[in-house]
């Protein structure tokens, strides 16, 4: 039986932008080898399997290594597809049943509205082979179930950091979420990267998983509830960010389809 898969690039409105990810939509449950087969075979940082279940959509995500718990790209990604591909109305509100819960799609505006968990920040003691793995002074240190998130001192700093992958895979966790304040100018709130070799992932483009950890460190931080973020990977992306202190993150990105393909 062939199986169509199509690939989106997520929190982008542009296609060779933002962060890329597979998506199949199954007629029939299949196993768990296979989807992380077909996962490898894509060799993106997520591969998405939704499977129909009464009023909801089954939801797993893949990296070429490893299943995860939880994806917004990829999440973003297959909304897209179940709307472009007319499996769903554009009126019609999303439910996918996943890891880490019930989570929501809607069309909000020409964007993609993401309803996730927070996932909140433990502040850590220094550890200096997490700096000397990232070649730059980190200004704070915290720790999530994601994995490490540390604030540095600029910008600029952070699109210019180069880690040191070996170093970093050393850490008891070799995860990061790096972020720091955008620039003055910006027309954004504040900027991040996310480095993962832990799941396969040297650095992954846009995360939205990341984004539920950013969400309560800068509420605390700037004191507001509403951001407009950057993910600056050499790829890029965008998130609208709201939060308002709960125990939900709503996360807004465009997608946009830029190939199909069938498995034999």
């Amino acid at each position: 039986m062939k199986q169509t898969i199509i690939q989106v690039d997520a929190f982008t409105d542009q296609i060779f932008q933002g962060n890329p990810a597979a998506v199949c939509v199954l007629e029939s449950e299949r196993d768990e080898q296979w989807m992380q087969s077909v996962a490898q075979e894509m060799n993106l940082s997520e591969t998405a399997f939704l499977l129909r279940q009464d009023r909801h959509y089954i939801l797993r995500w893949f990296t070429p290594t490893t299943e995860v718990p939880l994806c917004g790209h990829a999440t973003l990604a297959s909304a897209h597809v179940l709307w472009t591909e007319g499996y769903a109305s554009t009126g019609q509100a999303i439910g996918f049943q996943t890891k880490s819960g019930l989570l929501t799609a809607k069309c909000q505006d020409n964007w993609i509205e993401l309803n996730f968990p927070v996932n909140r920040s433990q502040d850590i003691p220094p550890i200096i082979k997490l700096q000397d793995a990232l070649g730059v002074a980190i200004k704070t240190f915290a720790y999530n179930s994601l994995g490490y998130l540390v604030e540095i001192r600029s910008s600029k700093q952070l699109e210019q950091l180069e880690p040191n992958f070996a170093l970093l895979k050393q850490l008891p966790i070799s995860n990061v979420i790096v972020t720091s304040l955008a620039a003055e100018n910006s027309e954004y709130d504040f900027v991040s990267r996310f480095f993962a070799p832990g799941l396969g992932i040297d650095e992954d483009p846009v995360t939205g998983a990341a984004h539920c950890c950013l969400a309560p460190y800068w509420r605390d931080r700037l004191h507001q509830d509403q951001f407009l973020a950057y993910q600056a990977s050499n790829r890029g992306g965008v998130v609208k960010v709201h939060y308002d202190g709960g125990d939900r993150v709503f996360l807004q990105g465009q997608a946009v389809t830029v190939m199909r393909g069938e498995f034999q």
